[in-house]
């Protein structure tokens, strides 16, 4: 039996750049090598596509000097990942690999926000998640919200300010936000992931500094009301039409909240697996993670992320992550291997829906045809 040919794509632009080479490490390592053949492109900070041998550990190493440029060309054979190189003519162009799926390990703005799926569909290329709309939506923290509410799905109440609001006036902003509310407040980058950017504010010296750290990372920054001491819950979907939902996790954080270094670097956050959460919680949030998916027209995985107020106990979906992380730590992979799905079984059905949702798109007619009287 012919092993498929996967494109594993990681690194990126984005500030995630670091955590997408870890997801793209426990990837590679639990991926069934009789089945797969593996092409590691990686994406440098500065955008350029990279091909040659062990490119995951030379993106790692942060040595790149054995790696050639790449890019991917659509042929009538199918989708090749040419290699660009240094010969006695210059630089010419070879055939590297034919890809047959994508499986791309990007998080954050240029791979899970829909530009980097734009090329895969237009290529007409099979790839692991969601599609142009689900990317994007899920991505966008203000627009998914607004998707939410029309979903009647509960949200945390936000504000939506400008880059250039805030650097025009922040003190201006700084009092349409306590006006609003009462501290502690979030500040958030719209489209941005692993908790980069985002504060918790206590009071307007850190609201200030909160809104000045998150322009950096984005023209669209969000405001939301704090809520203290939540449960922190996330749960793990997986399917195209009919998808499935696994068991719930609690995240117990180290820090004030599941920040970045919360995340990866002081290693001081607990898991809880499943979640001790009473029944009716359970199938309310699985509920709700199912509209969600399906009302951004997510597709292959995604992991929703929920918060629960204490007193009183009310339901909140804080996000959806349509390329959640597959870390050591990340609760995806964990989620699925508890509810029965190991990790390797599990990037298994992640390509088999990619072909399915490849299969399904290319049955669509894209040109008018006259209906036969």
């Amino acid at each position: 039996m012919n092993r498929l040919t996967v494109g594993l794509l990681f690194g990126g632009r984005s500030g995630e750049h670091e955590i997408s080479l870890l997801s793209a490490r426990s990837i590679l390592d639990n991926m069934d090598r009789t089945k797969y053949s593996v092409v590691e492109i990686g994406i440098t900070h500065e955008g350029r596509w990279l091909v040659g041998q062990n490119v995951l550990s030379a993106f790692e190493n942060k040595n790149f000097s054995k790696l050639n440029p790449a890019t991917l060309i659509s042929e009538p054979s199918g989708h090749v990942i040419y290699e660009r190189f240094q010969s006695d003519q210059g630089f010419v162009l070879r055939p590297f690999a034919k890809l047959d799926v994508v499986f791309p390990a990007l998080h954050g703005p240029f791979g899970e926000d829909g530009t980097i799926q734009a090329l895969f569909e237009i290529s007409e290329l099979a790839f692991v998640g969601a599609g142009v709309l689900g990317s994007s939506v899920g991505m966008d923290k203000a627009i998914f919200k607004q998707v939410m509410r029309a979903n009647s799905i509960p949200v945390v109440n936000d504000l939506l300010f400008t880059r250039k609001e805030i650097e025009k006036d922040i003190d201006v902003v700084i009092s349409k936000i306590e006006n609003f509310g009462s501290y502690p407040f979030f500040t958030k980058p719209v489209n941005m992931g692993s908790s980069v950017g985002i504060n918790k504010c206590k009071n307007r010296m850190q609201l200030k500094n909160g809104l000045l750290d998150a322009i950096q990372y984005d023209r669209r920054i969000l405001i939301e009301l704090g809520i203290e001491n939540p449960i922190e819950i996330e749960i793990s979907v997986l399917g195209n039409e009919f998808p499935q939902v696994s068991s719930p996790g609690e995240i117990i954080p180290g820090d004030e909240f599941y920040s970045y270094d919360d995340k990866y670097i002081n290693g001081v956050t607990r898991l809880v697996i499943p979640a001790e959460l009473p029944e009716y919680l359970i199938k309310k949030i699985q509920e709700y993670a199912l509209n969600a998916y399906t009302a951004i027209d997510c597709a292959g995985m995604a992991r929703v992320d929920f918060l629960i107020s204490r007193e009183p106990e009310q339901i909140y979906l804080n996000e959806i992550n349509s390329i959640p992380g597959f870390t050591k730590i990340s609760m995806y992979p964990k989620l699925w291997e508890i509810s029965g799905i190991p990790f390797t079984k599990l990037i298994d059905q992640l390509i088999e829906l990619a072909i399915d949702r490849q299969k399904e798109n290319i049955r669509s007619i894209y040109q008018y045809r006259r209906k036969n009287k």
